[in-house]
């Protein structure tokens, strides 16, 4: 190799550190980004037990927006140079039609809602698939460096293993259990960091529901036209806070309602009449009735 050559071949060298520098001083200057994802499932089921001493949802309420900003703080504690890009939410709901409390959480800021299904015994089905998805798609595309994960369920093992092979950290978040363990030890094997919330984490956002009224028969028993008047205003009421997507997402089931519809539909009307409807079969077909022409009439 001639001088000519060597000073060619220096000069390209040189232009190629000065090209590594400039990157790696773009990549320094480029904040870690972290993410939360929460398997609700989990969530109810373990800081029922430890707050409310149940599991049961129906037992205790749960202040989803109080205790997500709680986990954004501590996640902005742990991850100091780290911008959050946004909390997953992953919950089970028939035939995946949003709650009401869903809805509401799912209108937080930086919150996004992912829904599986819920089998006849109110079993998660499908939640485990939409964590892993998420996970590993943002950790193929860089968007994370670090992915905080409150659950417990072995079968988040796999999400942990796609994320991990994409370079992204996983740290896994656990709830105090009162005896033995909530989360299966493959997935404690498997993350990069294990912490434990305790009972004073989450005392401030669990509280046992007091007994709800007991609304006795009155001397006069509503009648049917009553009972379907009830109904359409609170389809009106639900709709408002609906909207027609939604609409369309029930009308395929009619003339049935999900499970939790139809259980909300029953204990506001009950509340609205101040009269019991258990057991009263002729008064809650009048109630569907008229939840149900009130919401055709927008579709």
């Amino acid at each position: 190799m001639n001088d000519d050559e060597l000073a060619v071949l220096n000069a390209r060298i040189d232009r190629t550190n000065e090209l590594l520098q400039r990157m790696l001083a773009e990549v320094a200057k480029t904040p870690s980004t972290h993410a939360i994802f929460v398997d609700a499932g989990y969530l109810y089921a373990a800081a029922g037990r430890l707050v409310a001493g149940t599991e049961d949802r129906r037992a205790f309420d749960l202040d989803a927006e109080g205790l997500i900003e709680a986990l954004i703080d501590k996640a902005r504690t742990i991850f100091a140079d780290s911008r959050l890009l946004r909390v997953y939410w992953y919950d089970g709901a028939r035939r995946r039609i949003h709650t009401a409390e869903q809805q509401s959480i799912a209108e937080l800021p930086d919150v996004k809602v992912r829904l599986g299904n819920l089998n006849a015994n109110n079993q998660q089905k499908g939640v485990d698939s939409l964590i892993r998805t998420d996970l590993e798609s943002l950790a193929r595309h860089r968007a994370i460096s670090d992915a905080t994960l409150l659950g417990g369920d072995e079968d988040l093992v796999s999400a942990v293993e796609a994320a991990q092979g994409y370079g992204a950290r996983v740290h896994l978040w656990g709830i105090e259990a009162p005896e033995g363990r909530n989360q299966a030890e493959p997935l404690l094997w498997e993350v990069d960091s294990q912490r434990t919330l305790d009972l004073d984490f989450f005392k401030p956002y669990v509280s046992r529901r007091t007994a709800a009224p007991a609304y006795e028969p009155t001397a006069t028993r509503p009648t049917r036209d009553n009972v379907r008047f009830v109904g359409a205003q609170i389809a009106a009421k639900w709709f408002a806070s609906r909207g027609r997507e939604t609409l369309g997402e029930l009308l395929p089931g009619h003339p049935y309602l999900p499970g939790s519809v139809d259980q909300d539909l029953l204990v506001e009307a009950e509340g609205l009449l101040q009269y019991s409807l258990r057991g009263q079969a002729d008064l809650r077909r009048a109630l569907r009735d008229g939840f149900w022409e009130h919401l055709q009439t927008h579709y």
